[in-house]
């Protein structure tokens, strides 16, 4: 059985009179003739959607920020939207010294609803890969725009968008534009979302293991600027796997106050609330309605945190 074996798997091999020195030609062409199969003309479209979906989201936020308060954690990345911060002890402080303390509320900005997400912008797609002495060469720009740009799309798509849409005060607004605002700004958010994990059925991109350095592109760079491992020099090379949509538009989830909740969350009753996307909280407190695909995540539909319970029996 053995001898038998060993016949097959010495048919399987490779032929020793192979000369790879003759091949490598034909391989660099291919690796060249790649390059014009991009950018994909039918994704083309979804890029640009993706781009000016992103200048209405930004716009949308920006707007409502105006007239609904934002409360970011001095210490932490925490995030609530509401009149109040509250009263949950989910602080872990700076560097996570501490564990389960209250939080300090200071104002927060559009940062921290919408996570920027920067990576290098490549001259072009199939280019080599970016070296650690390079990384200074290279521009940094969000990379659901660098994405969209490698898709196809014209960054003029974006400015135009931008300039075309007059950004008026919230103070302004009626209550019913008000609700168009929050309803616009959510299906800008929804469009970005879908559109991004279109793209990324089609065009690569990379995220490291250990931080949250996002690579746009077919092989992930060389730049030694992951901080995880504390026994390195200086910083170490990023492990680079597959990134996904959360990867590229973070959802910051935040917790969601529901209309039988108390106005300020309490810590004991924690496990009755809700949570919601930091952009998708925003704008169902502007007026808009939430997808039903989060109505589970923010337990709509739950008891409230005050209700007695009767024992069975």
């Amino acid at each position: 059985m053995m001898q038998g074996f060993v016949i097959i798997s010495r048919n399987y091999r490779s032929n020793p009179k192979v000369d790879f020195r003759k091949l490598r030609p034909m391989i660099l062409k291919r690796i060249e003739d790649r390059a014009k199969d991009y950018p994909v003309k039918a994704m083309v479209p979804v890029a640009r959607d993706v781009l000016m979906s992103r200048a209405l989201l930004i716009q949308g936020v920006s707007t409502l920020l105006q007239v609904i308060p934002v409360w970011s954690c001095k210490f932490c990345p925490e995030v609530y939207i509401g009149e109040k911060g509250h009263e949950i002890k989910t602080c872990r402080g700076y560097k996570r010294h501490a564990k389960n303390k209250l939080h300090e509320w200071e104002r927060g900005g559009i940062n921290d609803l919408i996570v920027p997400v920067e990576t290098f912008h490549l001259k072009n797609t199939f280019q080599d890969v970016i070296k650690h002495d390079e990384r200074f060469d290279y521009n940094r720009v969000p990379a659901v725009v660098e994405l969209s740009l490698q898709a196809g799309a014209d960054l003029n798509a974006e400015e135009l968008s931008s300039t075309k849409l007059e950004c008026l005060g919230a103070e302004s607004l009626s209550n019913d534009d008000r609700r168009l605002v929050a309803e616009g700004t959510l299906r800008a958010w929804e469009v970005v979302r879908s559109g991004v994990q279109k793209l990324l059925m089609v065009y690569s991109a990379k995220v490291c293991k250990y931080c949250s350095e996002v690579h746009v592109g077919p092989s992930g760079h060389k730049a030694r600027m992951c901080g995880v491992f504390k026994y390195e020099g200086w910083r170490g090379t990023h492990m680079w796997k597959k990134a996904q949509v959360d990867d590229l538009v973070p959802p910051k989830i935040v917790w969601f106050r529901r209309p039988q909740d108390p106005k300020v969350l309490d810590d004991k009753w924690r496990s009755f609330y809700g949570h919601a996307p930091a952009v998708v909280d925003l704008c169902t407190k502007g007026g808009a309605i939430a997808p039903p695909k989060y109505y589970c995540m923010m337990k709509l539909q739950g008891l409230p945190a005050n209700v007695p319970f009767k024992p069975r029996g």
